[in-house]
């Protein structure tokens, strides 16, 4: 079942979402916050941005860390056809019984640029890493601080048997962006 506004609310006041928007900011900006069925997770201004200027191979067993440059910016340039890590500004720390599905927002996916769909799984807390794919030929702009991807929480039947927490997994209360690990 689809969880709705009045149930993430009290969920994220509860703590499981900080900081939380109660409701959808859109003014001049990309929007974010609580919507009738999901939130709009904004993306922080922190961002490792893809390079492959020393002619590494991408391997997910053994990512070299120099493939990424650092900024810390308020406009991240995505390079045409590359990508760039973040991470949200929310915090979320999601319960035994749910699970979280991000997907990306209509008005980046508009301009060709893709936000990672990736589950939060129950009971696991932290930043959520964004991948942000530039699909065109063109630089391609993410602003900070605005709507990057929207969340929505399914409830199961019952609490799961085994949660993310409950097998220590390798990205549980992640901090900033986060590489991949093995």
């Amino acid at each position: 079942m689809i969880l709705s506004d009045r149930w993430i609310r009290e969920a994220a006041v509860g703590g499981m979402i900080e900081p939380f928007v109660e409701s959808q900011r859109r003014e001049g900006c990309i929007s974010y916050g609580l919507s009738s069925y999901g939130y709009d997770a904004r993306v922080a201004d922190e961002f490792k941005i893809f390079t492959n200027v020393d002619s590494a191979v991408v391997d997910p067993k053994d990512f070299a860390a120099n493939s990424f440059v650092d900024r810390k910016t308020n406009v991240c340039i995505i390079p045409p056809n590359s990508f760039a890590l973040a991470r949200t500004v929310e915090y979320f720390r999601v319960p035994r019984d749910v699970l979280v599905i991000c997907l990306g927002k209509s008005t980046y996916a508009r301009c060709g640029i893709i936000v990672n769909v990736t589950p939060l799984e129950p009971e696991w807390e932290g930043h959520v890493t964004l991948e942000f794919s530039n699909t065109t030929p063109l630089p391609a702009k993410i602003y900070a601080n605005e709507g990057a991807c929207q969340f929505l929480f399914l409830k199961g039947e019952q609490p799961c048997e085994t949660s993310y927490a409950d097998r220590a997994g390798k990205y549980m209360g992640q901090r900033g962006v986060t590489l991949p690990r093995l």
